[in-house]
């Protein structure tokens, strides 16, 4: 019980933090109806998995660079990015040649179309090309480089490898944030080239994000505005943003019922808090 009790608080302590940017311990332990010492081991714990940074009485968020595990990435929003993904899905039939980042979320798309036939899959992410592998009949493409532990990806810009080999159908892409300035964007740099490699193959473009990425940060641009195709996220995303991508001439799909999700787990999470918080004022 005590693992989930860490769960539940972990969660919340980010949620918290992706809602203001920074926490602190004496706000967390009065929330959360612990010690400061388990509050500190929590976001000791955090650090260490790259989700937050420790700073003088509580935390920030990560620095530019660090991303955090794939697999606690994968876990948040969850049910929301599946909601996206298999949306997007819907674009992919069977033949296609597609491009696929290393990002949850298009991890999430690949599960969705593990069924297309004659499938052939442009990827850099070692986690996406195993599921493909190991779970359809797809040809998986990796072009080389270097190994990037933060994402399970081979980074470079292999545009030379693509080059002269025939046009990718689509491609889609997670992103850090987004602007109409820039376009898409992303923390590393390297992250950036190759998916810059990919979209320049590309006949279409798509980004799937959650709407939290909207007004957040980036340093790279790896997609700009002309080059994209459409949008999938959330309805969290307000009116003013699908007006300024559709102004560009970028439609935005915000996807039905992806609102109740997020809501819905939001609650989850801090109901699960105010019952380990009783549960062990009554102990």
């Amino acid at each position: 019980m005590s693992e989930r009790y860490d769960f539940v608080r972990e969660e919340g302590i980010l949620l918290e933090l992706n809602s203001s940017g920074r926490v602190l311990v004496n706000d967390l332990v009065e929330q959360f109806g612990v010690s400061a010492v388990t509050i500190r081991k929590d976001l000791d714990s955090l650090e260490q998995r790259s989700l937050l940074r420790r700073v003088r009485g509580g935390a920030v968020v990560s620095s530019a660079g660090d991303e955090g595990a794939f697999s606690e990435r994968l876990r948040h929003d969850s049910n929301a990015k599946r909601a996206l993904a298999r949306n997007a899905a819907a674009l992919v039939s069977d033949g296609d040649v597609i491009a696929i980042d290393s990002s949850t979320t298009c991890y999430y798309l690949a599960q969705e179309i593990l069924d297309r036939r004659d499938l052939m899959v442009v990827t850099y992410g070692m986690r996406v090309a195993s599921l493909f592998m190991d779970h359809s009949s797809a040809t998986v493409i990796m072009p080389g480089g270097v190994l990037r532990r933060a994402s399970g990806s081979l980074i470079g810009a292999f545009a030379n490898v693509l080059e002269g080999r025939g046009r990718i159908t689509m491609g889609f892409f997670g992103l850090a944030t987004l602007s109409t300035h820039l376009g898409l964007l992303e923390l590393s740099s390297e992250e950036a080239a190759t998916k810059k490699s990919l979209v320049s193959a590309c006949d279409s473009v798509y980004g799937l994000f959650t709407s939290s990425k909207i007004g957040g940060f980036g340093l790279h641009s790896f997609a700009e505005p002309a080059e994209i195709s459409g949008l999938f996220t959330d309805e969290h995303a307000d009116d003013e943003f699908v007006a300024d991508w559709a102004a560009y001439g970028v439609p935005v799909t915000r996807v039905e019922g992806t609102g109740a999700i997020l809501e819905s787990g939001q609650r989850a999470v801090v109901q699960a808090a105010e019952r380990a918080q009783s549960s062990r004022a009554a102990g």
